[in-house]
């Protein structure tokens, strides 16, 4: 079976000011299956993941270099639609963010901005996306109540279910468990195992067993630089470079 990539960057430099994050970044992901990034905080792998649906942009005083490509289209092209990028290219945060109203009202969110009227047809991406999501059978009795009375975990599946109401094609997660008990963290692996079936996932985790828990893939970046990636049997069992088997191994980071 072959697989084609859906995203690439090659070159990919980024500057907050006069201060470069990230130092030329080659990297290409498959349609499918889920990479992690790993490396010591401040290694540039959250950053890295935020140029990848332009959410650096908001941030001021940054720029971006090299080229960002998905399904072959520039990401920066001067007339790239941001809105359509991030629909195909969700984002999950590290903190649960569900927006001050009901569950219901927070999945269909993406759809009502895209003018979506019809009850019937958001009825069913609700339960779809909630079930996904592994957390319809929690929530189908109060979906009209506040996402905010919810767990931290279920918030952070609600989340996720916003974001696959919207049918991407990859989804962003940025360290999306580190603010959650050890339950409801494996509740989102086994949710993120279920869903790498059907889309591109990348995950940027601090948590070395997750990673070689969930991942297909797994990257690993030092100072601004992706210092080597592999399949992750090979980065945690036989890595190419001396530095990744030191953080592997706990001698730093």
């Amino acid at each position: 079976m072959t697989t084609k990539e859906i995203l690439t960057t090659q070159d990919l430099h980024l500057y907050y000011g006069s201060n470069e994050a990230l130092k030329g970044i080659n990297l290409s992901f498959e349609e499918k299956g889920i990479t992690a990034l790993i490396g010591p905080s401040g290694c540039g792998k959250s950053t890295y993941l935020r140029t990848l649906n332009r959410m650096n942009d908001l941030i001021p005083g940054v720029t971006i270099t090299g080229t960002a490509e998905f399904k072959g289209e520039d990401l920066y092209a001067p007339n790239a639609d941001t809105v359509q990028i991030r629909k195909e290219i969700g984002m999950v945060f590290q903190q649960p963010n569900p927006f001050p109203f009901s569950i219901y009202d927070n999945v269909i969110y993406g759809l009502r901005i895209a003018g979506e009227r019809d009850k019937e047809k958001l009825d069913a991406v609700v339960e779809k996306s909630l079930r996904q999501a592994a957390v319809w059978d929690e929530v189908k009795d109060h979906l009209h109540e506040s996402a905010l009375a919810l767990s931290g975990g279920q918030q952070q599946r609600v989340c996720i279910a916003r974001v696959l109401a919207v049918s991407p094609e990859i989804i962003l997660l940025d360290e999306p468990t580190s603010a959650l008990d050890p339950v409801s963290s494996s509740q989102i692996e086994a949710t993120l195992l279920n869903l790498r079936q059907d889309y591109t996932i990348i995950i940027v985790t601090h948590n070395l067993q997750q990673a070689s828990r969930i991942a297909d893939r797994t990257a690993f970046f030092m100072n601004g630089e992706l210092v080597e990636v592999d399949q992750t049997k090979n980065i945690f069992m036989n890595p190419a470079n001396k530095q990744t088997e030191d953080y592997i191994s706990g001698r730093f980071g």
